[in-house]
């Protein structure tokens, strides 16, 4: 029987948070679309790892799910809170969970209301078909184990359709609502801006039309929660209910300078004002502290007034302290029993509270050990249980069998792992130690995590810390054998994982060996092949692995320094230039630093000065990767010849752009090149033979940043055919981290709007602060480009005068300078004197007319469109 010490304060705390926002939100002045005010919906439990956190927040959601399974010794919830919607989420990295999973996890929870949720439903219809294109959501939520359990799964996709017809009804659109994308958004769009009166049940959600036109990426699918909140204020009577979110293992969604997943979830927070976050982990929750203001949406106590240390009123934090003796007592008397009466006799279990200090997982590993030693026929007494929690660890681990600690030492070195991969660690050749190790309490299982066990990580570190006591002790060579077994095992999964193309395990197959090789001192072998594969993929995960307890080491230069290398790569697309150019740079300060590390943080340093400006660095930097003859040389050659397009050579672009290859990205170059010549169609099928090439070779990141350079190319163009494009750009983008593509991408929706939309220059003015709060300056230029060729085509010369003036921002020497030329000659204007003049490759004339012949069709396509 397992019954979870009372913990009555906690739960106190959990019943007057969910009374103060009932009552919030069941106000006469509550308006659940105010954005300003501040928040009171968070109530945080941290603690020491141990101590009871996720069990507390297991028990929170079996408590409040009113299912026949509540604490006893809990009382009832006040009568006025009405009926309360507990959803749990577990954000440890193993589970498998990432943002989209918490949002469908939050609508299944609410899916048990019964009621279709219209505002919500009819947006995440448009995200799924953005994001999931031919895979319906009542399939996804049945193959995926973290939804197939809930047994709202099947019912969700049916409140949605009933949603979606519901709303084509009310705004007397055919049928059900149709795809939600190019004229079928427009269309839905504009019947619910048109059509409020018709639409009554959701005319009054104000930001619905916004945020249907928005793009459907992760941003927006955050900002859905809104629409969330605003359906379940919509419901009356016997349907209201207060939604509880419960995410445990807090500390896991990213490190103090990684936010990027912990700003989605606190602007999910911040959005549903009417719900209770119940949010447990080890460190306190610090959206208090305004230091914070650029990295979170929001905060400070100005915003979050009761997450400060001197609040007293719920919801608040509260630190989750070690059980009480009394509390620890009652755990022992009903944990195992006989007909009702404790098992464990009075003095073993006051030793047992005595020695665990109140740790949760000292009396679970203590129970263990009682029942091992009672099902082998000896009675326990307190003699048994006069060890502190390493030397418990210690007497658990020598009561397993003698396999069972062999495979125990080898999986302590792992942070999650599978049968096969503990065997392997061990060196065994049969699996019946690891099958029986994983039904051991102590080792927690999560079957969609990409490996399903793992141990608690005091677990974890007690066990090697116990080990030099034991007597069939492992020596240090041992330790370093086992972690040779467990870095090839992952090398093996890596190779499978490679060949099926399985990205989750990829990426754990190199953060796990990351660790291994630092701690151990082992060779790079395989993760130089994974770190390459890394980068070629462009999807930019993090990858970050916990420091090293014992300090850093020389032995781990090159695992460390292949891991900073790696993580440095990654952020550059969430944080400034600057930042990664000046990590890498102390990377290459390393002594000793291995051959494919250092051309890694040599090229990537080289590619960050060049989107700081910085030309004559990155020239320098690209030609000693090239010169090098490595695995990244191609990259590099393509690398000059992006500057020197920069600075319009274009003659030598083109005379050295058939030897780059495949690797060198040969198409992608091409493309680049032909656009800025005004041979637009050539452009996009250079483009189109690159994306091509890469989605056969399953290179997601490289199809899609061509495929963005192919919408921008188009948009000079057929405004139609290229927002097919565009549309397409934005599909492919999907789950891609790729800062530059995505500027680009709407740089070419800026393009294919110039001459139409009045505030192309405001719009180019958002683009351009985005570019260079990223340290990225290409696309600010690109979009001051736009606005040139806007005002061209309206034929405003004093605006296009002003324009120039915005691009000469952004121009240094002659980089650049050749988009200043192009501005006068599509007008068609002689260039100004003081104008450096790009080296074209058919002349300036052709090119002039080209790019006259350019402005002229868009205008003659605008003036058909007026019909005029």
């Amino acid at each position: 029987m397992d019954v979870f010490a009372d913990r009555e304060g906690e739960w106190a705390a959990v019943a007057d948070s969910l009374a103060a926002v009932a009552t919030a939100a069941s106000a006469p002045g509550f308006d659940v679309e105010d954005l300003e005010q501040p928040r009171r919906n968070v109530l945080s439990f941290y603690g020491v790892g141990g101590i009871g956190k996720t069990t507390l927040s297991q028990q929170l959601a079996l408590h409040l799910a009113d299912d026949g399974e509540q604490a006893a010794q809990w009382p009832e919830l006040d009568r006025d809170v009405g009926r309360v919607l507990p959803v749990r989420v577990d954000l440890a990295a193993q589970s498998g969970f990432d943002f989209e999973s918490l949002i469908l996890s939050v609508r299944l929870a609410v899916a048990e209301l019964g009621r279709p949720m219209p505002a919500f439903d009819l947006a995440l219809r448009r995200y799924w078909e953005h994001n999931h294109p031919g895979e319906p959501l009542e399939e996804y939520l049945r193959r995926r184990t973290l939804f197939s359990r809930l047994a709202t799964s099947v019912s969700l996709p049916n409140q949605m359709q009933s949603a979606l017809a519901d709303t084509a009804q009310a705004l007397l659109l055919p049928g059900t609502v149709g795809s939600l994308v190019g004229s079928g958004l427009r269309a839905t769009v504009g019947a619910l801006r048109d059509r409020r009166e018709a639409a009554r049940a959701l005319a009054g959600c104000r930001r619905l039309p916004d945020l249907l036109e928005a793009e459907p990426d992760l941003d927006a699918l955050s900002y859905y929660s809104h629409l969330l909140a605003w359906d379940l204020a919509q419901l009356k009577g016997e349907h209201r209910a207060t939604l509880v979110v419960l995410l445990d293992t807090f500390e896991e969604i990213g490190d103090r300078t990684h936010r990027d997943l912990e700003r989605l979830i606190q602007r999910m927070v911040w959005l549903m004002p009417g719900s209770l976050f119940v949010i447990t982990g080890r460190n306190r929750l610090d959206w208090d502290e305004g230091r914070l203001e650029g990295q979170l949406d929001w905060v400070g106590t100005r915003h979050w007034p009761l997450l400060s240390s001197q609040t007293a009123a719920d919801p608040r934090q509260h630190r989750v302290g070690y059980l009480s003796a009394a509390d620890a007592e009652r755990y022992l008397c009903h944990r195992i029993t006989v007909d009702g009466s404790p098992l464990m006799e009075g003095a073993t279990r006051r030793t047992v509270v005595a020695r665990s200090h109140g740790l949760p997982l000292y009396l679970d590993l203590a129970v263990m050990r009682f029942l091992d030693l009672h099902a082998r026929g000896h009675t326990p007494t307190s003699s048994d249980f006069s060890y502190d929690f390493p030397a418990l660890v210690t007497r658990t681990v020598r009561d397993l069998t003698a396999g069972e600690r062999h495979v125990l030492r080898a999986v302590s070195l792992l942070d999650s792992f599978s049968v096969a991969l503990a065997t392997a660690a061990a060196g065994l050749d049969r699996d019946a130690p690891a099958l029986q190790l994983v039904d051991r309490p102590f080792i927690d299982t999560d079957d969609a995590a990409p490996w399903p066990h793992s141990l608690h990580a005091l677990v974890r570190a007690a066990v090697q810390d116990a080990d030099s006591a034991a007597e069939d002790r492992w020596s240090e060579d041992d330790w370093h054998r086992a972690a040779e077994r467990a870095f090839v095992a992952l090398g093996h999964e890596f190779a499978q994982a490679r060949a099926a193309a399985e990205r989750p395990r990829l990426l754990g197959c190199l953060r796990q060996g990351v660790r291994l090789a630092r701690d151990h001192g082992l060779p790079l072998a395989w993760l130089e092949q994974a770190a390459y594969d890394y980068v070629d993929a462009m999807i930019w995960e993090p990858v970050e692995i916990p420091p090293r307890a014992s300090g850093p080491d020389e032995s781990a230069g090159a695992a460390e320094s292949l891991a900073s290398v790696l993580s440095a790569v990654a952020r550059r697309q969430r944080q400034h230039r600057q930042i990664t150019a000046d990590t890498l740079s102390d990377v290459l300060t390393i002594p000793g630093l291995s051959p494919a590390v250092g051309e890694l943080a040599e090229y990537f340093r080289a590619e960050c000065e060049r989107d700081l400006g910085r030309m004559e660095q990155s020239m320098a930097g690209m030609r000693r990767v090239a010169d090098g003859g490595g695995r990244m040389a191609a990259d590099a050659t393509r690398g000059l010849l992006h500057l020197a397009r920069r600075l319009g050579h274009f003659p030598d672009v083109l005379a050295a752009a058939d030897e780059l290859g495949s690797r060198g990205r040969r198409y992608r170059t091409l493309g680049d090149l032909w656009w800025t010549q005004g041979k637009f169609s050539l452009s996009c099928a250079t483009y189109a033979r690159g994306r091509d090439d890469a989605s056969t070779a399953a290179e997601t990141g490289e199809a899609a940043l061509s495929q963005a350079c192919l919408a921008f190319a188009a948009s000079f163009g057929d405004r139609s055919r290229a927002q097919e494009q565009i549309d397409r750009s934005t599909e492919m983008l999907r789950g891609v981290t790729g800062r530059w593509a995505d500027l680009q991408r709407r740089n070419a929706q800026l393009l294919c709007d110039a001459g139409t939309d009045a505030d192309i220059p405001g719009r180019a003015a958002e683009i351009e602060a985005e570019a260079l709060e990223s340290g990225l300056s290409s696309p600010a230029a690109y979009a001051r480009f736009i606005v040139c060729f806007h005002q061209a085509v309206r034929r405003d010369e004093a605006g296009l005068a002003a324009a120039r003036e915005g691009l000469k921002r952004h121009i240094r020497g002659h980089e650049f300078a050749y988009l200043l030329e192009l501005s006068y000659l599509m007008a068609p204007h002689v260039p100004a004197d003081d104008v450096p003049r790009a080296r074209w490759i058919d002349g300036q004339e052709e090119t002039r007319d080209r790019w006259a012949r350019c402005v002229d069709e868009r205008r003659q396509e605008i003036d058909l469109l007026l019909g005029d």
